[in-house]
This record gives C-alpha cells, sequence and structure tokens, in this order.
C-alpha cells in the first residue's frame, strides 16, 4: 500500500509541475494519451474478457493441470511459444501473468511468456526483416527465445 500512495504521490507532483511549465502542453498530452487509449480500447477489452472467461471457466486445479508444477517442461515450453506468437501489450500481459500465478501456474511458466513475448516477435518478424534483414531477424528472434528460456529455468529456481 506505501508503494501505491508513493507512486501516486510523485505522479501528482509530476502533473502540477507539467501544469505550472506549459498549460497547453499538458493539456494537448492529455489529448494523445486519449486518443490512444480509445484506440486501444477494443483490443484492451478484448483480451481482459478473454483472460477473464478463462479464468471464469477453468477451475484452477485445471490451470494448475495445464501450467502448473504437474505440467513440467512442457507447460514452461508451450508458454514460451504462445508468448512468441502473441501480439499483446506487455502491460496487459502482467496483470494476466498476476492472475495465472494466482491460479497455480508455476514462475517459470510465467517468466517464460512473458519473456518471449517481449524478446520474441514472430508476429513482428516479416516488418523486421524488411528492417534489419533475414539473417539478423532469425538470428535475434531464435537467441532471444533461447534466452527467454534460460532466464524462465532461472527465475523459476530463484523465486521457487
Amino acid at each position: 500500500m506505501t508503494t501505491i500512495i508513493v507512486i501516486y504521490g510523485l505522479l501528482a507532483i509530476c502533473l502540477v509541475w507539467s501544469l505550472l511549465k506549459s498549460l497547453q502542453k499538458t493539456i494537448q498530452s492529455f489529448k494523445v494519451a486519449a486518443r490512444a487509449l480509445w484506440k486501444m480500447a477494443p483490443g484492451l477489452l478484448a483480451i481482459v474478457g478473454v483472460v477473464g472467461l478463462i479464468l471464469g471457466v477453468l477451475p484452477p486445479e485445471t490451470i494448475t493441470t495445464l501450467v502448473g508444477e504437474e505440467a513440467g517442461f512442457l507447460a514452461t515450453a508451450t508458454a514460451a511459444v504462445l508468448g512468441a506468437v502473441t501480439l499483446i501489450p506487455a502491460l496487459i500481459s502482467f496483470p494476466l501473468a498476476a492472475s495465472l500465478l494466482r491460479s497455480g501456474a508455476t514462475v517459470a511458466t510465467i517468466a517464460a511468456f512473458i519473456t518471449t513475448l517481449v524478446m520474441v516477435g514472430f508476429v513482428t518478424a516479416p516488418m523486421e526483416i524488411k528492417a534489419l534483414g533475414k539473417k539478423f531477424t532469425l538470428l535475434r528472434n531464435s537467441l532471444s527465445f533461447v534466452a527467454a528460456l534460460i532466464i524462465a529455468g532461472l527465475m523459476g529456481v530463484i523465486l521457487r
């Protein structure tokens, strides 16, 4: 609770400072942020809705079976692949990860999902190939995927 109070306190101080420095720029930035939120809202609501349905329909025992200790490395590898091919903002993935963790998923599985989500770009690979080349893109994504699995394993050991 203290962390939240500190964060919101710093946010309030920065907002007041921004308003004092330039009212027009602050208002303009709020307009830009509102437009961005409006554009992202359908996707965000869809993801939150799907996650809510999955967590509502699947009992925690099923989630534990699919992505918990019982599933072992297969769950971690599956989560890594899902993270690599999914294109959702990391900001949305954190609450999803917390929900899955509370429902019985392992830290390693969640770490694999989040890490590949951020580091590996399967969906964005064609654009990256055009900009940086095929060899670089394939090498970067492959090394990132392996690194994500290593990170997941380490997180599973450290945070067990």
